[in-house]
């Protein structure tokens, strides 16, 4: 198996398995107040959350529905322009749970939120960003 097979599988265990706990009205459904509070103490030291503003990582305004590698006038990695991954809720589920193991070789340092609480409160505040 190659590495974006396993890449591949990896997220789709994990749509299949986590995707329905992000929709909203289901009980795990983020709060995004509580995620930018979230995103206030994990993401914005690299992230911006306004259009255009690139920092050391990508602005995730719009980043929900966006493909990877497509933010005008920021350097991705080979890794995240070769992944070709469109950022849904599920996608980023995985990616921050273990943003290493569903991109090898992305330049994003950060080891990821562990917290599955978390990570739905921030994926929700990141669906706001519109």
């Amino acid at each position: 198996m190659t590495v974006r097979q396993a890449r591949v599988a990896f997220t789709s265990l994990t749509a299949a398995v986590f995707g329905s706990l992000l929709m909203p009205g289901s009980a795990l459904a983020g709060d995004p107040v509580a995620g930018k509070a979230v995103f206030q103490s994990a993401c914005v030291v690299c992230h911006a959350n306004r259009a255009g503003d690139n920092k050391v990582g990508p602005t995730l305004f719009g980043v929900v529905g966006r493909k990877t590698g497509s933010v005008p006038e920021y350097t991705y990695s080979p890794a995240n322009l070769a992944a070709n991954i469109t950022w849904t809720d599920a996608e980023l589920d995985a990616y921050l749970a273990a943003p290493r193991t569903v991109i090898p070789g992305t330049k994003m340092a950060y080891a990821g939120v562990k917290d599955a609480t978390k990570r739905a409160d921030l994926i929700a505040y990141l669906d706001t960003l519109k």
